[in-house]
């Protein structure tokens, strides 16, 4: 599926996404990074293009081709770089970059993909082997391991610097949960869908019990997009001793499952300037799309960050919501893209679909249900897990 311009305000179709051929990205390895390609394939990806690199002398790379959109500020993929450099280096598993001929982290190249010839930033990435996330079933260790990386992310990214820094005060970005609010200026794509009113509500719930607070909530640089396709994994070990008191069924069983670690954290092209509880928020969300048992994750997840990161109680306060807001943005955001391409709805609405029934289930279910399950679950894990 090729990607779009969604620029706030801006209903342009500009396609964004490079289409190089196999042929052109082992060109590129060769002249910007003096690497002979053994072998290429390409991988997943939305609005950039990513290839898998096996260069001669064994090493494995991804060389990553940014969309004409994100190309046009050096700046911002600069900060996200750095980033992930910073991260390695403070011995979590993140890619890290290696340099151009030039010795730069980053090269902007004149390629043409057939149509026009446009003007793309390329970087090489060092590959992490592992297993996506979403390709296991769902555990509560593996879900607490989620939230605990979550955390420790934000944690070390407070001590980063960088001349740019500023630049993640992204004002209008519409995946930050600092702007829910403009999710009204596209709410017109749900016309004649039931759940457009559940929508506004949340919005307005937003505006006058999230907004006004935000002052008391710790800022962070959030990572944005800790989703299970961003998240790699490797079998570990069973713990012996493991005590599942206090744990529900769910959890009980999971001692019999085979124990995951985090063996690599991908993408950082979502970062902003926000919030502990945001990074907590988008993180459940996106926890629960994949779920068997949705409403199951939030103790675990909760749990995982607070091992690290504990909320305040202003924190823990508006977590529902903004799991709400989150649930909003993605919604929103898949109708109004349907609108332009409605060739694309069925690719489009996949999570969209699976996330609105979460939604309207955690909306009915109110405040104090959810709250309930998901903080007494968050204790119960807390209190077996010391007792290891």
């Amino acid at each position: 599926m090729c990607s779009w311009s969604l620029a706030l305000g801006n209903m342009s179709t500009e396609v964004i996404k490079p289409c190089l051929s196999e042929t052109q990205a082992s060109e590129l390895v060769g002249r910007v990074f003096g690497l002979h390609v053994d072998r290429i394939h390409p991988l997943p990806s939305y609005d950039d293009q990513n290839f898998h690199v096996v260069v001669s002398g064994g090493g494995e790379y991804v060389l990553k081709i940014m969309n004409s959109m994100d190309s046009r500020d050096p700046e911002m993929l600069d900060v996200q770089t750095h980033a992930m450099m910073f991260l390695r280096e403070k011995g979590l598993p993140t890619p890290t970059v290696l340099p151009t001929l030039q010795g730069e982290t980053m090269s902007l190249q004149a390629i043409d993909c057939g149509s026009d010839c446009k003007q793309y930033i390329v970087r090489l990435l060092t590959y992490i082997p592992g297993t996506p996330l979403a390709k296991i079933p769902t555990s509560s260790q593996s879900l607490f391991e989620v939230g605990r990386m979550a955390a420790t992310i934000d944690k070390v990214l407070q001590e980063m610097e960088h001349h740019h820094l500023q630049r993640l005060n992204r004002e209008n970005f519409i995946w930050s949960l600092s702007n829910v609010h403009l999710l009204e200026r596209y709410l017109t794509a749900m016309d004649g869908d039931p759940s457009q009113q559940v929508v506004r509500n949340i919005i307005e719930l937003y505006k006058s019990q999230v907004q006004p607070r935000l002052g008391y909530f710790r800022k962070c640089i959030n990572h944005g997009d800790f989703n299970d396709h961003n998240i790699l994994i490797e079998p570990e070990k069973p713990a012996e001793g493991i005590n599942s008191n206090g744990f529900g069924e769910w959890q009980q069983q999971e001692q019999q499952q085979k124990r995951y670690r985090i063996c690599g954290v991908l993408d950082f092209g979502d970062m902003y300037y926000g919030y502990y509880v945001f990074e907590v928020a988008t993180t459940l969300m996106y926890m629960m799309i994949e779920s068997k048992q949705p409403l199951e994750v939030g103790g675990p997840v909760l749990a995982g960050y607070e091992s690290v990161i504990p909320l305040t109680a202003e924190e823990r306060d508006v977590l529902y919501l903004l799991v709400l807001c989150r649930f909003c943005q993605s919604l929103v955001m898949a109708r109004h893209t349907v609108l332009l391409h409605p060739e694309n709805e069925e690719y489009l609405m996949i999570t969209a679909r699976t996330g609105k029934g979460h939604l309207l289930r955690l909306w009915k279910m109110g405040k104090e249900a959810v709250e309930q399950l998901w903080f007494t679950s968050a204790s119960s894990y807390h209190k077996a897990t010391d007792r290891q």
